[in-house]
């Protein structure tokens, strides 16, 4: 179930209902009475939550007890015996959709200062600081003008937070480093075919920043889909980086400026990224792996190897290619001319 510090739960809702909104029959009609607490992913359904399977090969993260799951015709009968199949064209949008009724983010409000907030000693708040509802906040840590910490969150202490920075949805340990105009905690882009066209995906996890993590300037990191989006300890991250949602960052990793990494992607203990790399979703960069400036990642690096390149591939190879490219466009024609004249 998503985090109840950042998100307020708008169940139980009646599984019939929950039908009627995504255009779902239900294998059992009996079962419409059934309540259903939250959405989850297939890994974490329990009794009281409903999920989707819009791919068989998924199947096998199913969890044993899952209350009921969106799915197609064609893959109903796969689902274990007690979960109520909730069939329909799309299932991506229909549990979008049964995500909005259950689960609403908690925003910030317009006063200065929520309920519930608890600032240890020798904190420093600048002017125009916003502190949401059950913020707390460890001793020793300054934050900039301006800034707005949304419900919810917790930062450790003696961090040292910039002027114009939005955290929401956070969890932060101590001695966290976030420069001005950073954005922790605003939803991942995800979106899915609705009644109406396209629309956006809830994005119900949170941002998990570990100790002695420093995020740049006008950095922004997404907040999970619906597992968490983690910064490992110790790791350094330049100005103007996005991070996306689901992505998992060891320690002691570093990302130069303009730096992209899409979501779900995977990232071991002190991996590095030149400026202005890209890392394609869903890919795995093993511990002590380097990506060369400019690079484009679109497949998983082993451990301590140095890709570069677009698409990216182990730098040796990509060194000759460049060589081998350059010595063909200068080689001379008959006539005594290079082809590149």
């Amino acid at each position: 179930m998503p985090d109840p510090r950042f998100f307020e739960d708008l169940g139980p809702v009646p599984l019939a209902e929950l039908a009627r909104l995504g255009g779902a029959e239900l294998s059992d009609p009996a079962a419409g009475d059934r309540l259903i607490r939250g959405i989850a992913i297939l890994a974490q359904a329990g009794p009281d939550t409903v999920t989707f399977l819009s791919d068989r090969r998924n199947l096998a993260d199913l969890a044993r007890e899952p209350g009921a799951c969106f799915v197609t015709a064609r893959d109903a009968a796969a689902l274990p015996d007690g979960c109520v199949a909730l069939v329909t064209a799309n299932p991506h949008g229909a549990y979008a959709l049964a995500g909005r009724r259950l689960h609403r983010p908690r925003m910030a409000g317009y006063e200065a200062r929520g309920a519930d907030v608890e600032v240890e000693e020798g904190v420093v708040l600048g002017a125009g600081v916003v502190l949401g509802d059950g913020v707390k906040i460890g001793r020793g840590t300054r934050i900039g003008p301006n800034t707005v910490v949304g419900p919810g969150v917790a930062i450790g202490r003696d961090c040292d937070i910039g002027p114009n920075v939005t955290i929401g949805f956070t969890l932060m340990g101590d001695r966290v480093r976030v420069l001005a105009g950073a954005r922790l905690g605003e939803p991942g882009f995800g979106a899915t075919a609705g009644p109406g066209g396209l629309m956006d995906i809830p994005q119900l996890g949170r941002v998990i920043v570990q100790d002695n993590v420093t995020i740049g300037a006008n950095t922004t990191i997404d907040r999970g889909a619906f597992d968490d989006t983690v910064i490992g300890e110790n790791t350094k991250i330049d100005n103007l980086v996005q991070i996306a949602h689901n992505v998992r960052v060891g320690r002691n990793c570093v990302m130069a400026a303009h730096t992209g990494i899409s979501g779900s992607v995977l990232i071991g203990d002190g991996a590095q990224f030149g400026g202005r790399a890209g890392v394609a979703d869903h890919v795995t960069i093993a511990a002590g792996a380097r990506v060369a400036a400019a690079s484009g990642v679109m497949k998983d690096i082993p451990a301590g190897e140095t890709w570069g390149g677009v698409p990216a591939r182990p730098i040796r190879h990509w060194l000759k290619e460049t060589a081998w490219l350059a010595r063909m466009a200068s080689r001379r024609g008959p006539e005594g001319k290079g082809t590149g004249e």
